[in-house]
C-alpha cells in the first residue's frame, strides 16, 4: 500500500449557471466519491455539497465554487483524497495507484519493466508495462495473464509481446 494522495476525479467543465461541475471519474463509482466530503484540488480544499451520477461521470457542487465563471475556471483540476481515507480492499482487489510503479516480472522471475498505467477501454482492465528501453506493451489484467500481484506484478510469458 502506498501513502499520499489518490486521484478520484477530474473536473471536466461547468454544468449550468449555479457553479456545478461535470466530473470525469477515476473512482469505481459515484458512491466512491460520495464517501468523501472534501477533496484537495491544486492546493485548496473543495467541500462537496451535492453529487449525482450523469452518463459517463457525475455532476458535483462544491461550496467554494459559487457560479458558472468559477466552475469554468476549474476545468482540468484533479480531485484527490488522502490514501488513508480509502476503504480497505478485499483479497484480489487493488487500487490503481498501488499498482503504478510496481516492477513487472514474468513467471520465471525475469524482469520485464514497470507498470506505468492501468487502462479500461470497456472490455476490462489492461496494464501497461514500460520496458527499460522505454517501449511499452499491454497485458489484460486478469488471473490468466497476471497470475500474481504482490511486491511485483507477475505476467505469464505468453502475454509478453
Amino acid at each position: 500500500m502506498t501513502n499520499g494522495r489518490v486521484t478520484l476525479a477530474a473536473i471536466a467543465g461547468a454544468h449550468g449557471i449555479g457553479g456545478e461541475v461535470r466530473l470525469k471519474l477515476f473512482a469505481e463509482s459515484v458512491d466512491s466519491l460520495a464517501r468523501h466530503n472534501a477533496f484537495e484540488a491544486e492546493g485548496r480544499t473543495l467541500t462537496l455539497t451535492k453529487l449525482r451520477p450523469e452518463k459517463g461521470g457525475a455532476i458535483a457542487k462544491f461550496a467554494e465554487v459559487a457560479d458558472r465563471t468559477a466552475a469554468e475556471g476549474m476545468r482540468g483540476v484533479i480531485l484527490t483524497v488522502d490514501r488513508s481515507t480509502l476503504p480497505p480492499l478485499d483479497e484480489g482487489e487493488f487500487y490503481i495507484s498501488d499498482l503504478i510503479g510496481l516492477p513487472a516480472v514474468d513467471t520465471n522471475g525475469v524482469p520485464l519493466g514497470a507498470v506505468v498505467a492501468v487502462e479500461n477501454f470497456g472490455a476490462g482492465d489492461i496494464i501497461e508495462i514500460a520496458r527499460p528501453d522505454g517501449q511499452t506493451f499491454m497485458v489484460p489484467f486478469n488471473p490468466t495473464a497476471v497470475p500474481d500481484v504482490g511486491a511485483s506484478v507477475v505476467i505469464d510469458p505468453d502475454f509478453v509481446v
